[in-house]
């Protein structure tokens, strides 16, 4: 792979930034992993990468912060993910001269191909994978797994159950939505069902399933970022 630099991951979250620096290197990029503001600065003088992967809440000096003192030193595309979904820090992050933005949870191959294209890369192959924390879903392998045990056993139910709440990051969604929309006609689609299976899935999860929170007189809402 022709890539003059690594890539520069800025991310605070270890389990996040762990899945990230994997994912890269199994696709064959060599990875530099910064924790925080100044450490990024630090990492970007001693070691000039080819492309930054930038987090935008972290300590010490926030992303939006390093995009500002990067727009007139560091001459290489910076793609930002972040949970911040919202208008205004895309708008602020692009005019900073950020060159990509991508929200999480997101699919590893989906990073990928937007950092070959950044960098005019040939496209290749990559599974469908969701992170977030420690778990990972591979879609084509219609499994979860949590880093350092290995695949866990999930019923199609559950799996379904759980892609729906995932895929809309942040929205408090009712059990009416979540039965209707996960769950098969000819099954049980009360909100006690919805309910058991929710409470199947944080189990098996360990403290990746606290993720899923209980909205209160509404249904369940997933937030990547917060804290257990």
């Amino acid at each position: 792979m022709d890539v003059h630099g690594p890539i520069l991951v800025v991310e605070d979250d270890p389990p996040i930034a762990a899945g990230i620096v994997r994912g890269l290197k199994l696709a064959g990029f060599q990875v530099t992993l910064a924790t925080d503001g100044p450490l990024a600065l630090e990492a970007a003088e001693r070691e000039p990468p080819a492309l930054v992967v930038l987090d935008l809440n972290l300590p010490g000096m926030d992303g939006l912060e390093l995009l500002q003192a990067w727009r007139h030193r560091l001459r290489v595309p910076i793609l930002v993910l972040t949970a911040r979904q919202e208008l205004e820090a895309r708008l602020r992050s692009f005019g900073l001269g950020a060159a990509d933005y991508l929200a999480k949870p997101f699919w590893m191959e989906e990073l990928v191909a937007r950092i070959r294209a950044r960098l005019r890369l040939p496209e290749e192959d990559a599974r469908r994978t969701l992170r977030w924390a420690d778990v990972s879903i591979d879609l084509d392998a219609h499994s979860v797994s949590r880093e350092g045990t290995g695949p866990l056993s999930f019923t199609r139910h559950e799996l379904d159950v759980l892609l729906y709440l995932v895929e809309r990051p942040g929205r408090a969604v009712t059990r009416e939505q979540i039965a209707d929309q996960a769950l098969p006609p000819n099954e049980e689609r009360d909100t006690r069902t919805v309910d058991s299976h929710v409470a199947r899935i944080r189990k098996k999860l360990g403290p990746a399933g606290a993720h899923l929170r209980t909205v209160w007189g509404i249904g369940y809402r997933f937030d990547p970022e917060s804290a257990p």
